[in-house]
């Protein structure tokens, strides 16, 4: 698991490492048209040796990144890296879109007012789930 810390820390440092010398990044301005330069306003990032790291970037054209992440309950069985961030950009049709999110041991988890929201389960269906959770527990349920 700790390779996969610094391997990952790693890999965050190196696509928001500086970019000096080089030719500026580009993004297409829209579909079939020729890729406009965007340059990198704001960039920091910090590893460091426990595996908690983080990173901040933000382009010309709004778009900006950031995260932190730290290992949880290191050398356990239960051992998982948390990350908690957030990016955002401007909709192709002008409206600001910001995601927040966490990935940690139950996966990644995002929120944002442009995700789908899934619908409320039924009635019937919640008082079936409802039911099943007040009953005690199996054998089967009992040996995991």
């Amino acid at each position: 698991m700790n390779n996969l810390v610094v391997l990952t820390a790693l890999l965050a440092c190196t696509a928001a490492a500086p970019q000096y010398n080089r030719p500026r990044a580009s993004a297409p301005a829209s579909p079939g048209a020729a890729p406009k330069e965007v340059l990198i306003l704001k960039q920091a990032q910090e590893v460091n040796y426990d595996g908690s790291f983080n990173y901040d970037f933000e382009t010309e054209n709004g778009i900006a990144s950031s995260a932190q992440g730290q290992l949880k309950n290191a050398g356990t069985d239960t051992e998982a890296l948390v990350i908690t961030g957030s990016y955002s950009y401007t909709g192709d049709d002008g409206v600001p879109v910001v995601i927040t999110y966490i990935a940690d041991e139950n996966g990644f988890q995002p929120q944002g007012a442009i995700l789908p929201t899934p619908p409320p389960v039924p009635e019937a269906i919640q008082r079936a789930l409802d039911y099943l959770r007040s009953l005690p527990p199996s054998k089967d349920d009992q040996r995991k």
